[in-house]
């Protein structure tokens, strides 16, 4: 029976923010994306993503153990057209309110 991609990640033991990144880069998901006041932004191709133009297909949320500052989610992210990238935000207090915002409008996210 083939695994899926998202049962793949659930099974890497990733305890670390930069061997998750690491490890979705050799997966496929090269560019760095980053939220605008446009939308979504692929520091590769230059385009703009709208939410209903991406899905997450995983992310994954890190705590920092003695400074809640260091917390951070990781996005796991294919736009329409098949490019694929990854995207960091702060968690909780420290998440940045343009990339809260635009992930709500996201329709399809997986974990």
């Amino acid at each position: 029976m083939e695994q899926t991609e998202n049962e793949m990640l659930d099974k890497v033991h990733m305890n670390t923010l930069v061997s998750c990144i690491n490890y979705l880069q050799k997966s496929g998901y090269t560019t760095q994306f980053k939220t605008t006041p446009e939308g979504l932004l692929s520091l590769t191709t230059e385009k703009t993503f709208h939410p209903g133009q991406v899905k997450i297909g995983h992310f994954f949320r890190f705590e920092g153990e003695s400074d809640p500052s260091d917390n951070a989610i990781l996005y796991a992210i294919e736009a329409w057209d098949g490019e694929k990238g990854t995207l960091v935000d702060g968690y909780g207090t420290e998440s940045d309110p343009q990339t809260a915002i635009f992930m709500q409008q996201v329709e399809e996210m997986h974990k």
